[in-house]
């Protein structure tokens, strides 16, 4: 008996990852929870991303997989660099509020 992973066992892994990504996003009053959110969302974009570059070179020729890959690669580095931009943002409010607790954070008062 041989077990095969195809399309729709990536696509279902995918869309579970993205909905627990959503759900924290939008469920969490922590910013680093929130973030967290945000970054399992993107993840789950890169999964299916790589399924489609997998899956998709029996229908079409190696150049659309390389940029199935190459995709990944951008929305990893977005993903780097939101990180980091969030990441600090966090840490400077935290000087200033000592709260990352998003109802708690109100920065148009001094």
């Amino acid at each position: 008996m041989t077990l095969s992973v195809d399309l729709a066992h990536y696509m279902a892994v995918s869309g579970l990852v993205f909905g627990i990504g959503v759900t924290v996003a939008l469920g969490k009053r922590n910013a680093i929870a929130v973030l967290m959110g945000i970054e399992l969302m993107l993840n789950a974009v890169n999964l299916l991303l790589i399924a489609f570059a997998r899956f998709g070179e029996a229908f079409a020729g190696a150049g659309e997989a390389i940029a199935g890959h190459t995709f990944v690669v951008f929305v990893l580095t977005v993903a780097a660099a939101e990180a980091a931009v969030v990441l600090a943002m966090a840490v400077l409010v935290y000087r200033r509020r000592e709260t990352v607790e998003l109802d708690r954070i109100n920065l148009m008062r001094w």
